[in-house]
């Protein structure tokens, strides 16, 4: 069974002093490899010295082999994540919250699962989000903690899920560029894992190399040779060791096939992995802060002594979706939505995984010549069959047996070669099918990638490709230094007709508000486009110059070209949205309907279109079928303030107006928890629709 509840608990805090109340914009500075730019974030520059007790609103979530502790008021963190099998906890439980100024707004713990969205270190890790429960049909219960960010204006939601029988936390990101300009984001996974001189990381066999931050250096893994972080490790040491690594370090594993990584506890032969496929989460990181006094410094400022009297290190296991560096940033195009699905588990026993899913944990040893023997742990109970064979086929084991997370399947078998393949099996839509696979890596030395290359000044680079490429990087990794205009306005000086950079410029200008000069270069990308083609291949410089245009209020043409850059099937969704908003505007209720129609047949998860269609469908007065919008759009995103709103209007015919009213409103009030941005996205997504007194009930 599982279940979820609030609960008040007292945690000894160091609280933070006061926000500056003036604006700090800190334009150069460099935050993990990329900008620091905070604004309109206020920054916290104090911290207080003795802690007091503090009470946090947590939101619990526990099933038969895992307890989980989130705390929206801290970003949304997992706290806790405890395996009650082993009854331990399998990340890094901080008994303080003791936060040290290295923050991008200033203060930052450590500890738990933190989420580094859109940015390394969010800017939100410190500040309350939205958060609410729900329970599935399954039996499952999800917390949900979501977040509409100030910087950018994305929104990002979690939910953390736990299944009845299953030894596994799952996490589900959606992730939404809610603005109609393309956005960029990070989505990094933090867990941190208690270590000690027996910790070492678990990375995939296929790891041979990792890259530190921007891919500055490169080292052979797990065995270092040559210099990383300035430690001379030329005579060969493992970096997968925890007691290894004497320096603050981090490292990124290079291109893995492979969707796990974790770490394990030699000693107490305890761990934990992550989960998720390498096809939109290859990133793998271990951070530390070294094993020395250094270290240990950081350790005395991140915590307090616990019951034994120690200060616990820890370490970092980063896990990436959609980026595999850091830096290392992914658009998102306007009103486009990211989902993916992350899993931690708790194992044991297995060792050094050789590879794992959500459902399976498997080791090997040969434990003398020719004697091999196998782990297997299953996060549920399920009915596997194994077979390992040899290089001609032959099958060397083969075996029926049921799996459990309470047991941990060892067995042996004898093998003359050195070549063994495993493949379990399950039964599954009715026939026995593979689950999971396993060969030792090839004995070929492949060749450790070269480190990156500092780009080189605009006058230096050689192309109208390159400079427009660096341009284009430089915005994408929000790089601190560098300025991307002045690579683009080199190449406009060798060419005045580089469509690509005259439309990245005006797009520039549009984010900076200086509405005249985007329209000159986006004209005359619209206009160099279509000398040709009337129907362009590349709709980018149409659909800019159309939201240029109607931040200046000239809606009549830029409603043409809206519609005009829906025959590109890229900027199709955006632009129908773009036109719908238009039409409503000037009370076309019957072509925003369509409008919107077309929009959500190219993209579905538009958040901000289901609810302008419910708000149309009102105007319309198609009362039902507005609440049936909205039903459908919170089945897929629960923090959809637009439609709770609307349903809020609608008064369903199952309550009274005023029941009904004071349901929903009270519901939205809840899951906004007086944070004033959410009322200010709200506002702003109904005044862009010409609806600025969107509280009047028609």
């Amino acid at each position: 069974m599982v279940k979820a509840w609030r609960e008040t608990v007292v945690i000894p805090t160091y609280e933070v002093g006061k926000a500056e109340k003036n604006p700090i914009f800190l334009e150069k500075r460099v935050y993990q490899g990329s900008s620091g730019v905070v604004y309109p974030y206020p920054v916290i520059e104090s911290i207080e010295e003795k802690p007091v007790d503090h009470e946090w609103q947590a939101v619990w979530l526990e099933n038969e082999y895992i307890k989980v502790m989130i705390l929206p008021e801290l970003g949304g963190r997992v706290q806790m994540a405890y395996d009650k099998i082993r009854q331990r906890h399998f990340v890094y439980y901080n008994n303080v919250i003791k936060p040290a100024l290295v923050g991008l707004l200033g203060p930052w713990i450590s500890g738990g699962i933190e989420f580094n969205w859109p940015q390394h270190h969010r800017p939100s890790t410190y500040l309350p989000v939205d958060s609410t429960i729900e329970e599935n049909e399954d039996g499952s219960v999800t917390v949900w903690v979501s977040e509409n960010e100030k910087m950018f204006h994305q929104k990002g939601m979690a939910g953390f899920t736990l299944r009845p029988g299953c030894a596994y936390l799952e996490i589900k990101g959606q992730l939404y560029n809610r603005t109609d300009v393309p956005q960029t984001f990070l989505w990094w996974a933090n867990p941190a894992v208690e270590v000690n001189d027996a910790y070492q990381s678990v990375f995939p066999q296929d790891v041979n190399a990792v890259f530190d931050h921007g891919k500055r250096a490169v080292s052979s893994f797990p065995i270092a040779t040559g210099t990383y972080y300035k430690m001379d490790y030329s005579s060969g040491v493992d970096i997968s060791n925890y007691k290894n690594i004497k320096v603050p370090t981090s490292y990124m594993a290079v291109n893995s096939k492979y969707n796990f990584e974790g770490g394990y506890e030699n000693d107490t032969q305890a761990g934990m992995l992550h989960v998720a496929s390498n096809h939109f989460s290859p990133g793998k990181k271990q951070w530390t802060w070294g094993n020395g006094d250094f270290g240990r410094a950081w350790d005395r400022s991140l915590t307090d002594k616990d019951e034994r009297g120690i200060y616990r290190p820890y370490i970092e296991l980063m896990a990436g979706v959609y980026t595999e560096n850091q830096p290392d940033f992914t658009w998102l195009m306007p009103y486009e939505e990211k989902q993916f699905v992350q899993y931690f588990m708790p194992y044991r026993e297995v060792g050094m995984v050789k590879n794992a899913s959500k459902d399976l944990v498997f080791g090997i040893e040969e434990i003398k010549k020719g004697q091999y023997q196998f782990k297997i742990q299953g996060t549920s109970k399920q009915n596997i069959h194994i077979v390992f064979t040899d290089k001609s086929g032959k099958k060397l084991y083969d075996e029926q047996r049921t799996i459990s997370p309470e047991a941990v399947l060892c067995e042996s078998f004898a093998a003359k070669g050195d070549w063994i393949e495993l493949t379990i099996y399950k039964e599954q839509y009715g026939k026995e099918r593979p689950v999971l696979t396993w060969a030792p890596e090839p004995d070929e030395i492949r060749p450790i990638p070269d480190a990156a290359e500092a780009a080189l000044l605009p006058e230096q680079v050689k192309t109208n490709e390159q400079l427009y490429l660096t341009g284009l990087h430089i915005e994408q990794y929000r790089h601190a230094t560098y300025v991307a205009t002045d690579y683009y306005e080199e190449a406009l000086r060798r060419d005045p007709n580089d469509i690509r950079c005259l439309n990245a410029m005006g797009l520039w200008y549009i984010r900076k508000g200086r509405l005249d000069k985007a329209e000159t270069f986006l004209r005359k990308a619209v206009k160099l486009s279509m000398k040709r083609n009337p129907q362009p291949y590349d709709g980018e410089p149409l659909y800019n110059l159309a939201i240029c245009l109607k931040y200046q209020g000239k809606y009549n043409e830029a409603y043409n070209l809206f519609w005009k850059v829906t025959w590109n099937k890229a900027w199709a969704d955006a632009g129908y949205f773009e036109a719908a908003k238009i039409s409503v505007m000037e009370e076309r209720l019957d072509d925003a309907w369509e409008e919107l129609r077309r929009c959500l047949n190219n993209n579905a998860h538009n958040q901000k279109a289901l609810a302008l269609k419910a708000t149309v469908a009102r105007l319309m007065g198609k009362k039902a079928e507005a609440k049936e919008i909205c039903e459908e759009a919170l089945k897929t995103d629960l923090f959809n303030y637009g439609c709770l709103y609307e349903l809020g209007v609608i008064c369903p015919d199952a309550f009274t107006k005023a029941e009904s009213r004071l349901k929903e409103f009270d519901k939205i009030k809840v899951l906004m928890h007086g944070m004033p941005n959410n009322y200010q996205e709200l506002a702003l997504d109904y005044a862009a629709a010409g609806l600025s007194e969107f509280w009047r009930c028609q």
